[in-house]
């Protein structure tokens, strides 16, 4: 089976919010649908765009590749004999496609840091993602084989990576930018550009750990002996910390 996802629709309204007319009208924000009764929202937040900036859209990277072209530009003109005029005139049409070219991956990141919302309750994880089309993913502890974490600076923001138990599976495609680069034969979404990761993470995986304590006591219990009091059969599953992906 392989792991659900639902194309976010215009319900009723129910929720308003702050992050503009696509998403004013949500029956829950950044969920497609409301919690089912004693499922619990633990976290909720977004990526920071400075941060998709630099590490989805390579913003830095596309910055220095064009004033190294500007250079050599300048250099080819100088050595012709040009002066600083001449260097100016040869930068007329290539330095506005340099600013251009930044500014749309600048853009780029704000609109998908805008439009994405990540979610982690006491049972899934929930992605709504999407500039144009918003999809919302859910991915239940149980199919959750490890996550992982990724600290990108000093200042604690990083990403925390999910690994699909096998069989469940979504095309790198629609994940991205929210999946782990260069993982295309098995994509694994990623929770990017995350404030302070680390606390995310252990919120992520603290939760994992009580589900799977719950499912082992409840699965102890069902197969306890007929007119056994359930609590001898023995202890409360013990909590394994969540599994890290490679």
């Amino acid at each position: 089976m392989k792991a659900v996802h639902t194309p976010t629709q215009r319900p009723r309204p129910a929720h308003r919010h702050s992050l503009g007319h696509e998403h004013e009208f949500e029956p829950q924000y950044g969920l497609p649908e409301v919690l089912p009764a004693g499922e619990k929202l633990l976290w909720q937040g977004a990526p920071e765009w400075r941060a998709l900036a630099i590490e989805v859209f390579h913003v830095r990277k596309l910055a220095l590749y064009f004033v190294a072209i500007l250079a050599l530009r300048a250099a080819f003109v100088m050595g012709d004999g040009g002066s600083l005029a001449d260097v100016l005139k040869s930068w007329a049409w290539l330095a506005p496609i340099s600013a251009v070219a930044v500014g749309i991956m600048l853009v780029l990141a704000r609109l998908a840091a805008r439009t994405t919302v990540y979610s982690i309750t006491d049972r899934r994880v929930i992605m709504r993602i999407g500039i144009v089309l918003t999809v919302a993913y859910n991915l239940p502890f149980k199919r959750i084989e490890a996550a992982g974490l990724m600290l990108r600076g000093k200042d604690g923001h990083g990403d925390i990576p999910i690994t699909l138990k096998k069989g469940e599976q979504i095309a790198i495609l629609q994940l991205w930018p929210h999946a782990r680069p260069w993982h295309v034969a098995r994509p694994q979404p990623m929770l990017r550009g995350l404030k302070d990761a680390a606390a995310v993470g252990q919120t992520l995986s603290t939760a994992w750990q009580a589900m799977q304590a719950t499912d082992t006591s409840s699965a102890r219990q069902a197969t306890a002996p007929a007119g056994r009091d359930a609590a001898s059969s023995g202890t409360a599953g013990t909590r394994q910390p969540l599994p890290q992906a490679a």
